[in-house]
């Protein structure tokens, strides 16, 4: 098995067993296994039942979800001070359309599009060099190359770095340090959803990158204005909901993993 091969089938297993572990499959889960034991185990399936039914609706609920993005998403905004110091912009991937017959194929997603947006902002107003990064999980073409082209046709930015063989977050890291270290760059602002900076900041400064948040495109409520969150659940809570949990599952995991 060639170590190229064996990253992918990584990378599959972990999308694999997070898909278990993640909503909306892990609550529906354990109200199927509780409705299957009920009948012989009454109160282990009724407690198995429920305790999925309560997690799905948690899971949904803006107050809750709202709390859950609280932990995640405490950098704020980047300021014309704090950017100050840094040598070059660092964009990392969310994902991309694989069916986009508009553009001609494949392109980037809308998590990836929301981040190269504020990118290429914060490149036009700060003239730093920029590195995109994602590598190509599915497809023909590399996030990174999509990321690239989306940048100089819809943005006017050309970046300096494509890292296109990252499977994920700590390869984004992995991969992209080097070509930073080589272009003598140690510190970057790291553009990423302000929910994913946790975990990207501390991939990126594990390999000697030190990281001045650049967040963008928050999900919680921070103040009393901000209807993102409603008061009832809705798609918007549960795409929160899941994309919350997804970023804890990912910091329990890379605690585990040190």
């Amino acid at each position: 098995m060639t170590f190229d091969l064996a990253l992918m089938l990584l990378f599959w297993l972990k999308k694999l067993v997070s898909a278990f572990m993640l909503p909306p499959l892990a609550p529906l889960l354990l109200i199927a296994l509780g409705l299957l034991l009920v009948q012989r185990w009454r109160r282990t399936g009724l407690a198995l039942a429920w305790t999925g039914l309560v997690a799905a609706l948690l899971l949904v609920w803006p107050a809750t979800v709202g709390w859950m993005l609280a932990g995640l998403e405490t950098d704020p905004p980047l300021t014309a001070t704090s950017a100050r110091p840094a040598e070059a912009i660092v964009i990392v991937g969310g994902g991309k359309r694989r069916h986009a017959p508009e553009y001609g194929g494949e392109t980037v997603n809308r998590l990836t599009l929301e981040r190269l947006r504020y990118g290429a902002r914060l490149a036009h107003g700060l003239r730093l060099p920029v590195l995109v990064s994602g590598g190509a999980p599915t497809g023909e073409r590399p996030e990174g190359e999509l990321m690239k082209a989306a940048l100089e046709t819809d943005f006017g930015i050309t970046p300096r770095w494509v890292e296109a063989t990252s499977l994920d977050t700590g390869q984004n890291a992995e991969f992209s340090a080097p070509l930073l270290k080589a272009a003598g760059v140690r510190r970057v602002l790291l553009v990423t959803h302000a929910a994913h900076m946790r975990r990207a900041r501390a991939e990126f400064e594990a390999r000697g990158i030190e990281v001045i948040a650049a967040p963008t495109a928050w999900l919680g409520r921070h103040d009393a204005n901000d209807q993102v969150l409603t008061a009832l659940p809705s798609a918007t809570s549960a795409y929160a909901g899941w994309y919350a949990a997804h970023e804890w599952l990912g910091l329990l995991a890379l605690r585990l993993s040190r």
